[in-house]
């Protein structure tokens, strides 16, 4: 009798630690820090760039779509720069203090990335920097408007 109620203790015991004990050797999967849009992600200082993508229909003109909040008390004059055809070009968007700022949507400041070489699916080197920061590069996705969500938000030809 005494024999039986072990082994069933150290069956229960078995099971428990078996259902249970991946959690003490793997690492949580919900810890882990990605990206969970299209897009790609980074921080500048006090300054969180978010969801970075490039929109183009041709790969040669794109718009900039990215949101960026500004965590800190003062207002931030952020550069953009990536590289053209024809060499480096900077672009700067104000940033208010304690905000977030979307720009390439509708209402936001928009950043058009002209004379560019991104072919459509590539990743397109773009650098965000401010003040006195350590700048950060981050590669973002060339993607078309063929999500509804981005159709409206492509980059459109002067008149």
């Amino acid at each position: 009798m005494r024999a039986r109620v072990l082994l069933s203790v150290l069956l229960t015991a078995g099971i428990l630690l078996g259902t249970s004990g991946c959690n003490l050797l793997a690492p949580q999967s919900t810890t882990k820090h990605y990206d969970a849009s299209d897009g790609v992600s980074g921080n500048v200082g006090d300054l969180q760039v978010r969801n970075a993508i490039v929109l183009s229909t041709d790969g040669k003109t794109g718009s900039l779509l990215v949101t960026v909040v500004n965590a800190s008390d003062s207002a931030h004059s952020l550069s953009v720069q990536y590289t053209a055809v024809t060499g480096k070009v900077t672009q700067q968007v104000t940033l208010k203090p304690q905000s977030s700022t979307a720009i390439g949507t509708t209402g936001g400041p928009v950043i058009t990335l002209e004379n560019i070489d991104a072919p459509l699916g590539s990743l397109f080197p773009v650098y965000f920097q401010y003040g006195t920061e350590t700048g950060l590069q981050l590669l973002a996705p060339v993607l078309d408007g063929t999500l509804p969500q981005y159709s409206t938000l492509l980059p459109t030809t002067a008149p």
